[in-house]
């Protein structure tokens, strides 16, 4: 090992530190506004790991071992009328939004019109039933909010890859490739497949967590009020939100019930921006379809995502 310092030593290290700063820790944890901290932050996770955990593996499944011939069998050869077809199969096919784009990537190499397979990078993440159970769940007195999200989440999905046969560019994307997943054996990939999601989706899903838990105690409330009450600054509050958090869909409607103070259809707006826009997608995107392609459909994203889904709030909520 020589003098090199792993992550055994560092652990060891806290530890250490722990015990011995245990008194004033505890003195500190003791304080109301940590506690409240404390329990919004436990409840979100608490809540939303199982279907984190379930989506992942679920998203790992349909990577590795759904034939990605069978898309361009199974989708209409006329691009226009593959959009909303490969928008729809997100319900059945579903994935988290970090798995969503390396199989949109791998669709558009297997033939798959590009503008279906960004219909699907971003229905499957928004509309599948995992997502919608969560979403659920987390709004058990609105059952409105369910439907809302997957109507809007399909229309944006649609509207996008429409926009991209009439606007878009073939040379705006560069072909992406996951060799973890195209080389490898089908358990070596799922496995592969399955930590690159947890490690990522369960990452971003600490810190929301943590997020919503700070905006609770540390943003005073007639700040959040003011905010609430005024209807566009709310929706565009939440909005600018969902982008900075970057949680992972099946989480992020424990996180949007967190925030009671606001409307639902400012709430409506966080869910249905998230998973389709934020900084983890966008630093993806330009990662494997290349940064001119994310420059253009990220903005032109949001706009549609903000758009949509105020005025499916106007009408259900």
């Amino acid at each position: 090992m020589g003098d090199r310092i792993g992550s055994v030593e560092i652990l060891a290290a806290l530890l250490v530190l722990l015990i011995i700063a245990r008194e004033s820790l505890a003195g500190a944890l003791a304080t109301p506004r940590l506690q409240t901290w404390t329990t919004v932050f436990v409840s979100v996770m608490v809540q939303a790991v199982p279907f984190l955990v379930f989506g992942v593996l679920l998203s790992a499944v349909i990577a590795v071992f759904v034939p990605r011939s069978f898309w361009a069998r199974a989708l209409p050869k006329h691009p226009a009328a593959a959009v909303p077809v490969a928008s729809a199969a997100g319900v059945v096919l579903p994935g988290c939004e970090c798995g969503s784009v390396p199989i949109a990537g791998s669709l558009i190499r297997r033939g798959v019109t590009p503008a279906a397979a960004l219909a699907f990078l971003l229905a499957a993440p928004a509309i599948n039933p995992i997502v919608l159970t969560a979403t659920a769940v987390a709004f058990p007195n609105n059952p409105e909010m369910v439907v809302a999200r997957g109507l809007a989440s399909l229309v944006v999905a649609m509207v996008m890859g429409w926009l991209w046969l009439r606007l878009g560019r073939t040379d705006w994307i560069r072909l992406p490739r996951r060799p973890e997943l195209d080389d490898a054996s089908r358990g070596r990939a799922f496995w592969a497949a399955v930590r690159h999601d947890v490690t990522h989706a369960g990452g971003f899903l600490v810190l929301g967590a943590m997020a919503a838990a700070s905006i609770n105690v540390l943003v005073p409330e007639r700040w959040l009020q003011t905010l609430a009450d005024n209807a566009v600054l709310s929706v565009l509050a939440l909005a600018v939100l969902a982008v900075l958090l970057s949680i992972c869909s099946e989480a992020d409607a424990f996180v949007a019930a967190s925030l009671s103070q606001f409307s639902l259809t400012s709430r409506l707006v966080f869910l249905v921006v998230g998973p389709m826009v934020d900084l983890k997608l966008i630093s993806m995107q330009a990662g494997v379809f290349g940064r001119r392609f994310a420059l253009r459909f990220a903005p032109a994203t949001f706009v549609v995502a903000v758009a949509v889904a105020v005025g499916v709030g106007a009408v259900l909520l």
